[in-house]
Order: structure tokens, then C-alpha cells, then sequence
């Protein structure tokens, strides 16, 4: 698993970061990478915490020959290699499949987890309200909406953001260039995808621990998500 880490960090094997910043873990969702996901935020908040990127599995250069696909699994694997930076406790933001990474980190690793800041996701994707969100939106399946193939369909997953307009006036020859360069391991991403979705009848509501705030709609209202037990 790749990560992107602060400058101070020595990332020799169980050795603690060499810095006193609180650290910060960013999570990217399905539409780009690590660090072209959270660039201008990673230059917002550097200033005031040890800020570390990961790119998950099968973004950007993280890749496993292992066949596990779950959302529980990415978690794992990014604790793991958190701990091997040094990170004994730090924040989370997740945004989008990050934000459901964030939740199964946060319920897997509690110690490792103090805080999170998720938007534009759940906790869980059940069966019945992936169906009914689909429905809503037109699609059939989310590798149609995730996992454009063409202009079109990248042009058509941006109208749905909340900053589409940034977009609008830009020529087709970027998006090309974005599909080749982000869209990769289409197989193994439309794995990801198909094992985001529980089924009804196992999935089970999660008391977290940790102090949790939903950033949520076009006004980025902050919802104080009191789950403690």
C-alpha cells in the first residue's frame, strides 16, 4: 500500500515519526487517487498536523495478489500500514468509499482511531437502500456510475457532484487523459464495488467509539453523529 507521508517521517520499520503534530489520515473515494484527491487539502492543513495519504488498494500503486476485495480488508491493510509508519492514534477524513473504509477502520482499530470526519457516505451499503439510491439516480449499477468508460460517462459522474460547474468548460482530450491515467484495474475495482454491497440479512448496526461528524448536502452541513454505546 502506497502512502503519502509527511516529510519528517522516517519509515523504517516500527520506528515513530519523528514529528509532534497530531496525526491526520486521509481517505480518498473511488473518483481519483490519494493525492490528487486531498492536494490543496493536504496544503491547508500540514501546518498543524502529520498529514498521511494513502492510496487504497488498486489505486494510484497499491496493489495485493491477495483475492479479498472487502471494505474490511482495505481497512486492514491500511491500519497495518499506518502502524508501520509509526501511527499508534490520529484522525480520519474519508470521503465517498474512503468515508466507508473510515467507519471499518474506526470499528476494527478503536485504539487507532480517535476521531473521523466523513461525507458523502455511510457506514454500510445495504442491499435495499444501494437499490433504492440507484433507482434514484438512474444507473443500474455503481460501476456505471464509479467506473466511467468513456467522456460521457466521466462528464456524467462529475453532473452529479456538488462541483460540477468546475468542470463543465473542460476539454474532452483531460478527460481522456484522466480515464487512462485514474480508471485502471477495472476488474479489481468493479470487484471493490460489488463487495461494497451487504446484504440485508447480515448486515449489523456498529456502536462506535470515536467522536464522529457527517459533512453532508450542497450546504456541507456538519452533523455531530453521537454513536457512542
Amino acid at each position: 500500500m502506497n502512502f503519502w507521508v509527511p516529510t519528517q517521517v522516517v519509515s523504517h520499520q516500527n520506528q515513530r515519526p519523528s514529528t509532534n503534530k497530531s496525526p491526520m489520515v486521509l481517505i480518498h473515494g473511488f473518483f481519483a487517487d490519494g493525492i490528487l484527491t486531498w492536494l490543496f487539502q493536504v496544503l491547508g492543513l500540514t501546518r498543524n498536523y502529520a498529514v498521511y495519504v494513502p492510496d487504497l488498494l488498486f489505486f494510484g500503486d497499491s496493489i495485493t495478489g491477495r483475492p479479498e476485495r472487502t471494505a474490511d480488508f482495505q481497512a486492514e491493510c491500511l491500519a497495518k500500514g499506518l502502524m508501520k509508519l509509526g501511527v499508534e492514534r490520529c484522525s480520519v477524513v474519508g470521503f465517498s468509499y474512503g468515508g466507508m473504509i473510515a467507519f471499518k477502520l474506526a470499528r476494527l482499530y478503536p485504539d487507532l482511531v480517535e476521531s473521523m470526519i466523513v461525507f458523502g457516505s455511510v457506514p454500510d451499503s445495504t442491499e435495499s437502500n444501494s437499490m433504492a439510491t440507484l433507482e434514484k439516480l438512474g444507473f443500474s449499477n455503481w460501476s456505471d456510475i464509479l467506473f466511467p468508460e468513456t467522456v460521457q460517462g466521466l462528464r456524467r459522474l462529475l453532473s452529479i457532484g456538488s462541483y460540477s460547474s468546475l468542470f463543465t468548460r473542460f476539454p474532452n482530450f483531460i478527460f481522456k487523459d484522466f480515464l487512462q491515467a485514474m480508471f485502471h484495474s477495472r476488474k479489481e475495482r468493479t470487484e471493490l464495488l460489488e463487495a461494497m454491497v451487504v446484504p440485508d440479512q447480515e448486515f449489523t448496526p456498529t456502536a462506535y467509539s470515536q467522536r464522529i461528524y457527517l459533512l453532508w448536502a450542497n450546504e456541507d452541513n456538519i452533523l455531530d453523529l453521537d454513536v457512542a454505546p
